[in-house]
């Protein structure tokens, strides 16, 4: 199959990378990285979660990050919205697009929302309906869509049957995550040739962690199968608590580069998503967990 022309990137690290932080990160500070990434060219920025913060403490200031950023107007900032009560407080701040979350995995969503599979799908139900009458877009995610924590490997039949229900419930797109980042080129092959079997594959995102450094050889492979969208998080901001050494979510900047070889567009300027990059870094004190971005501002010092 021949890969895409353009791809889509989903930037998650305002919300999935931030949230991982143990440390309370200002209000002020989200949003200017909100803004910056929109000024590098992002037009996908998952901005937040309206989540309990008794949960989430991170994601506190939702209403405060949604109101504050500068909406760039070809840009959307969509947030995750878990229940009925997480969309309409959603709804209140100005939100314009909402996702939602399911497993692959029985033990994982048992051990992580304290029911089955089933028992949250049917919790979405409202949210859908809701978003609908208002003519909200939903994005699906499906968890351990390859390797699960607790079970091991995830049966490819297993994470279609998800991905089919939420396309099928309503959502314009399903991202499929690599939760623990135990996926390689051949079982992340074999999920999406499963998934494209259910759901369309201009439909499915690739949401890949970089725990054993599989993530961009990951991405290479999903491009093969004519993958068009993929979620990332500047600088590799993020981590995945269930799984020793695992460095979280694959760094914006090292798809953008993987994807600028391959001659695809995004629209995305590497040189400014690279010093965005830089500069949360040194906002969180934490090494940059991006290859290309690092060797792009090492070579502007130069």
């Amino acid at each position: 199959m021949p890969m895409p022309t353009k791809v889509k990137i989903v930037e998650v690290g305002p919300r999935d990378g931030l949230q991982n932080e143990k440390q309370l990160v200002p209000t002020e500070t989200k949003i200017e990285l909100i803004n910056r990434l929109a000024d590098a060219g992002l037009r996908v920025i998952e901005a937040t979660s309206f989540v309990s913060p008794k949960w989430v403490p991170q994601m506190g200031d939702n209403s405060a990050v949604l109101q504050g950023i500068t909406r760039h107007p070809a840009a959307v900032y969509p947030v995750l919205t878990p229940n009925l009560q997480g969309f309409d407080a959603a709804m209140l701040a100005g939100a314009t697009e909402v996702a939602i979350f399911g497993a692959a995995s029985e033990s994982f969503s048992r051990k992580n929302i304290n029911c089955s599979i089933a028992e949250s799908l049917k919790r979405f139900e409202p949210v859908v309906s809701a978003a609908s009458a208002l003519e909200i877009r939903v994005r699906g995610y499906v968890s351990c869509v390859v390797g699960c924590p607790y079970e091991g490997a995830v049966d490819p039949q297993k994470t279609a049957e998800v991905a089919k229900i939420l396309y099928a419930m309503g959502c314009y797109e399903v991202s499929l995550g690599d939760t623990v980042g135990v996926g390689n080129p051949a079982s992340i092959a074999r999920m999406i040739e499963a998934c494209a079997r259910v759901v369309p594959i201009e439909r499915l995102a690739g949401h890949y962690h970089d725990t054993y450094g599989m993530a961009i050889a990951n991405i290479h492979a999903s491009l093969q199968l004519g993958m068009a969208t993929f979620d990332a998080s500047v600088a590799g901001l993020g981590g995945c608590p269930y799984a020793r050494g695992a460095s979280g979510n694959v760094a914006t900047e090292d798809v953008v580069y993987l994807l600028h070889g391959l001659g695809i567009e995004t629209g995305i300027d590497l040189d400014k998503l690279a010093q965005v990059g830089s500069w949360i870094s040194g906002i969180l004190d934490r090494p940059n967990g991006a290859k290309a971005g690092r060797a792009i501002c090492a070579g502007m010092t130069e």
